[in-house]
């Protein structure tokens, strides 16, 4: 089934500040960032202070290459890990380099948020937030395959 080309328009509403312009040797989650949203959002952020955690989207803007071109992947590029397609991962090469990540929500101050775990460059654009719910963004019978143990060290 072949639809018609769509154009999709996204316009950033702010920037990740960190003191990461690439990815760090020590793990995201202990790394803080602020999310400096434009001024013009401002009202739209009130009582997201009330949540413990946000979920975060935004552009991967340094992902290089030939997005999506390869289809199957190892995580990580690591060969003791098995291939995977693609949208198994959470490879920054994806047709479309949107990121989304659940973080705790450490303070706000007008319009930056603190976060803790987001595993966003320096610079790269906000597209998205939204409150991370107890219901429908958390299940507990929720599965993942053993490479994603292994990788996070749980085996």
């Amino acid at each position: 089934m072949t639809q018609p080309p769509h154009t999709i328009v996204l316009q950033p509403i702010g920037v990740v500040r960190n003191s990461f312009t690439e990815k760090p040797d020590q793990p995201w989650e202990g790394i803080e960032s602020e999310i400096l949203v434009d001024q013009r959002w401002e009202e739209a952020l009130d009582g997201i202070e009330q949540f413990s955690h946000i979920l975060v989207l935004f552009w991967l803007d340094r992902a290089e290459g030939d997005r999506g071109k390869e289809l199957r992947i190892h995580p990580q590029r690591r060969g003791d890990l098995p291939e995977v397609g693609l949208f198994a991962t959470r490879t920054m090469h994806r047709p479309n380099p949107i990121g989304v990540t659940a973080v705790p929500l450490l303070g706000r101050r007008g319009t930056m948020l603190r976060v803790r775990g987001l595993d966003a460059l320096d610079g790269s654009p906000v597209l998205d937030l939204k409150p991370y719910l107890t219901r429908g963004d958390c299940w507990p019978e929720a599965t993942v395959p053993w490479w994603i143990r292994k990788l996070w060290g749980t085996s």
